[in-house]
């Protein structure tokens, strides 16, 4: 079975079990979606959605958020964890973003990478779910599955991304990145499947009778 093959297996079992695939982080516009992506580095979702109502309630813009103090919001984030490495950079973050940009998120990928604790995965993040650009974020879930589906060889995130870019058709992706997290989280965890037991890994992949050892990103 060819990796194209696969890919219209998987995206098929997919889209019958996720027909919708709402934001899981609570947001408002871009930059509350910014900063939620930003606090959900090595945090669960739900952790996320728990403390950003606090910080919100505090300061929903970047203009506010500047104005506080870095000991004010890394009191409120601190349940995320890397609370001081968070606090910092949401900081620095929404001041740039007053002085350079009038108060707006860029919509450009090159530009958010360059704001403090923005790497490539936050900005597709904000660029496929915030402005609907085609974009496909790979976190761990990703990174793990698509090796499970012998999609990738695993090497890094940054091989993952471009592997599956070049499988699954590109007006899937913004749908497809959020619909691989549900399938993993749900179906194929890191310490259950073993790409033995789901639905996605038993079709594709027959044959396997081992477990799947896997490359950490």
């Amino acid at each position: 079975m060819t990796k194209k093959e696969k890919a219209k297996l998987i995206l098929n079992i997919l889209d019958k079990q996720y027909p919708q695939t709402p934001i899981p982080l609570d947001h408002v516009d871009n930059f509350t979606l910014l900063i939620a992506v930003l606090l959900s580095a090595q945090c669960k979702d739900e952790r996320v959605n728990q403390i950003t109502p606090k910080l919100f309630a505090q300061a929903d813009n970047p203009l506010l958020m500047s104005k506080l103090t870095q000991k004010q919001i890394y009191n409120i984030i601190k349940p995320c964890g890397l609370g001081p490495q968070k606090s910092e950079a949401i900081k620095a973050l929404s001041t740039i973003l007053v002085k350079e940009y009038k108060g707006e998120v860029p919509e450009n990928i090159e530009l958010l990478e360059k704001l403090p604790g923005v790497g490539h995965k936050t900005a597709s993040v904000v660029m496929s779910q915030g402005f609907g650009h085609p974009a496909f974020p790979v976190d761990t879930h990703i990174h793990r599955l698509a090796q499970r589906w012998k999609l990738t060889n695993g090497k890094n995130v940054t091989q993952t991304e471009k592997d599956l870019k070049r499988v699954f058709p590109k007006d899937s992706w913004n749908k497809l990145h959020l619909q691989i997290i549900f399938w993993g989280r749900e179906f194929c965890q890191a310490h259950q499947c073993f790409a033995l037991e789901c639905k996605i890994c038993k079709t594709i992949n027959p044959k396997r009778i081992r477990p799947f050892a896997h490359k950490r990103p």
